[in-house]
């Protein structure tokens, strides 16, 4: 799909040249890049765009100032995809610890469809792998667009009933959504708002947001004016001093208070941002700090529970005083593993290989249908070691045969059962679903031990869209570790390396909390306290009744098995929305554990949740609600449409609206089918191949009908002379005479034998 996205824009911008600007054009169409040069994905969007869907040709030219355009035959199929010039763009991002909000308000003109015609107008938001898209606000003439969540009742069997062109992902971080039918030189205002995790290392928060727009999009006109504004708003939970480390564009410090700052950029620009955003500050403190922060629930809010929310942040900790650990790396090479996905696996893994410290111990396990041990017992990361290891992923890691998870998980546990001196991991990574996911979580929780002693961390990676990511997040709760996924499969080797990093930089582990037992209905998410990492803080959100307690402590081992406690601070959130920043990750948590329990109550649950914080979830479903406010306006009360009663997806709720249901946008609980039939991720089941010889031939005929089409060949028609042009004229009536008189003795003369 992001191939085909691609191909589109690019035969967009070579229609494009059909529009005339005068004289006064500013900028032209860019030269596409060298065929050797140019990527498959070239043209993916790299900031929020806007495209005019182009299925007839003959539609592009400049509303403002029609040209003479030669008569264009065909459609275009799949439709050209024209990236629409922006007049402004406004960015404000608000960032609360480790979660920011990000929204971008611009206005885009559809400069290049005639002033009597009208086409389909899509939106492409770039979003980070984290994020989640909270909503699309449209306005436009008469009309505007808004999206909402919904709870679709006995959908489960027709999630893609929608036409997928209305929206959806079209690939893991970008989001796509479609604007029917727009006049051509009409204005659209877009306000586009979405939440990103903050990337949190070596002490930094970092926060990068996809802004780097294409010189095509800059209006082409010189006295077009063009408008930037940015805004960046922290407020930092721990309330700590702030530093501000690096910026991308060129911000003024408006605001500082503690534990909060605020910057500003706002300025007429000649061309838009040609970087991303990129912003980094770091809290001071050197050693671990802690907080509470306690919200009321709203007058509105389905659970009126009180909330809060809970950090542990490192600081500027020393690496030395992370924990040796004894790690044993479980990994997929079934048949869907074959290709790029074994070989950034292996790259990933080799990697992590060598960022061991030699008193660290490891293990390999390799499995599909079967388990292939690189060691009986646990090796101690030597060099010599980590050579042989390296030998032996090179021989072993060929994908063939099925999938089978619990043998290898049984057998990590096993070796890694008795380990005193150091944190025993399991790091499991796969790309697929088995059908015996429920009985491995209740075999693992059932081994994880209740004491004193470290149990082994369960470190979780998915792969793809056809594994059960709530199972992997599942397994890693259990296991008191993390999860992580490249639903992408261009990310493995990256987003493989960060949650190994998180894995191989423990500081605190055992975490308890003291003093929660006196309150009632108590509800913490994640229920098994994870380890602090140095790569990143500890997050913890829940439900209560009762009054929290004044002070709080929690205990933890150190990485030289002392014990730790440190006092949290609690105060009320004021200037923070508790629900807003933790509702992600309570969606994401309750879906694991209505998984695994089959739990309908826990569904609705999740579904309440999802419509009353705006992130989506697996049971609500986005729809685009378009509004027509001069229909709005004159329709009568009650007046339905009999057609609209047989397509779902187009009622009308009330007056003047219209209901688009877009496609699932959840990713699922895995696709056993797949991968019993080993089906690799991201695999996209395609048409057969056009013969060669037909596609010279179809090239062919394409550049003939060109030549035929273009203005060169009008204008040299319109230099001939008078007596070049009699003769071309008696040329073709000699012809059409020629062709009749065939007709005819074909049709009348046929049987006159004799």
């Amino acid at each position: 799909m992001a191939q085909d996205f691609s191909k589109a824009v690019d035969d967009g911008l070579k229609l494009s040249k059909r529009i005339y600007f005068g004289k006064d054009r500013a900028v032209a169409p860019p030269k596409p890049p060298p065929p050797m040069t140019r990527s498959a994905t070239a043209f993916l969007p790299s900031a929020p765009m806007v495209y005019a869907v182009i299925s007839d040709p003959g539609i592009v030219d400049n509303p403002d100032i029609p040209s003479y355009q030669p008569h264009v035959y065909g459609r275009c199929d799949p439709p050209a995809l024209i990236p629409l010039q922006m007049n402004a763009i406004q960015m404000e991002a608000d960032c609360y610890h480790e979660t920011a909000f990000i929204t971008v308000s611009g206005t885009w003109r559809l400069h290049c469809v005639m002033g009597s015609r009208s086409c389909d107008c899509r939106i492409a938001v770039p979003v980070s792998h984290q994020g989640s898209i909270l909503g699309v606000e449209v306005s436009v003439s008469r009309k505007s667009y808004s999206t909402q969540l919904v709870v679709m009742e006995d959908d489960n069997g027709n999630q893609n009933a929608s036409p997928p062109q209305n929206g959806g992902f079209l690939i893991p971080d970008i989001f796509t959504l479609t604007i029917p039918q727009i006049d051509g030189g009409s204005n659209l205002s877009i306000k586009v708002r979405w939440s990103q995790k903050i990337v949190f290392s070596k002490g930094q928060f970092s926060l990068n947001v996809p802004f780097t727009f294409p010189d095509f999009v800059n209006p082409a006109g010189k006295k077009i004016s063009k408008r930037e504004k940015i805004q960046i708003n922290v407020d930092a939970v721990t309330g700590g001093e702030l530093l501000c480390k690096t910026l991308s564009h060129p911000l003024k410090e408006v605001r500082r208070h503690v534990g909060s700052m605020g910057f500003l950029y706002d300025s007429d620009v000649l061309s838009w941002s040609k970087v991303d955003f990129s912003f980094s500050y770091a809290v001071s403190s050197s050693h671990i700090t802690g907080g509470v922060l306690l919200e009321s629930a709203s007058v509105h809010d389905f659970d009126q529970r009180e909330m809060f929310y809970m950090y542990l942040s490192t600081g500027d900790i020393q690496s030395d005083k992370v924990f040796k650990k004894d790690i044993i790396f479980i990994i997929d090479i079934s048949g869907s593993m074959r290709g790029k996905l074994i070989e950034d696996t292996k790259n990933a893994l080799l990697t992590a290989l060598s960022k061991l410290n030699q008193a660290d111990s490891f293990n390999i396990i390799a499995f599909n249908g079967e388990t292939y041990l690189f060691s009986k017992t646990m090796e101690l990361a030597s060099g010599d070691a980590v050579e042989r290891a390296t030998e032996w992923i090179n021989t072993n890691f060929v994908a063939g045969g099925g999938t089978n998870i619990s043998h290898p998980l049984n057998t990590a546990i096993e070796m890694l059962s008795n380990i005193q001196s150091s944190v025993p991991i399991i790091f499991l990574v796969t790309d697929g679903t088995v059908e015996d996911e429920r009985q491995i979580c209740a075999m693992v929780k059932n081994r994880m031990i209740n004491g004193e002693s470290i149990c082994p961390r369960i470190y979780t990676f998915g792969i793809g869209s056809f594994c059960n990511h709530y199972f992997l997040r599942m397994l890693a709760m259990i296991g008191r570790g993390q999860y992580d996924a490249a639903l992408d499969v261009d990310l493995i080797e990256p987003r493989m390396l960060t949650l190994f990093g998180k894995a191989s930089s423990l500081i605190l582990a055992n975490i308890k909390m003291d003093t929660l037992d006196d309150l009632d209905d108590l509800e913490v998410y994640p229920p098994h306290i994870p380890d602090l990492s140095s790569e990143g803080p500890l997050i913890l959100s829940g439900r209560y009744r009762g009054n929290f307690p004044k002070t709080l402590k929690i205990e933890g081992i150190l990485a030289d098995f002392s014990n730790f406690v440190v006092d949290m601070k609690i105060q009320n959130a004021k200037d923070i929305p508790v629900q807003k920043i933790s509702a992600r990750d309570q969606i994401e948590h309750l879906t694991a554990q209505a998984w695994l329990m089959e739990n309908k109550q826990l569904e609705q649950k999740v579904a309440k949740l999802s419509l009353q914080t705006g992130f989506m979830s697996e049971y609500t479903r986005m729809i685009i609600l378009e509004t027509d406010h001069l229909k709005k306006v004159k329709e009568s009360a009650g007046t339905k449409e009999a057609s609209k009663k047989s397509h779902p997806q187009y009622e009308a709720p009330v007056q003047g609206q219209r209901m688009i249901l877009l496609p699932h946008l959840g990713i699922g609980f895995g696709n056993l089918t797949a991968t019993a039939e080993n089906t690799p991720p991201g695999f996209e089941s395609k048409f057969p191949e056009v013969p060669e010889i037909f596609k010279a031939a179809t090239n062919c005929c394409e550049t003939l009908c060109s030549y035929c089409c273009c203005m060169c060949c009008i204008q040299c028609c319109t230099r001939i002379n008078n007596q070049c042009a009699t003769a071309l004229t008696q040329l073709c009536i000699g012809l059409g005479c020629f062709g009749c008189i065939t007709c005819c003795s074909d049709i009348c003369c046929s049987g006159n034998e004799g």
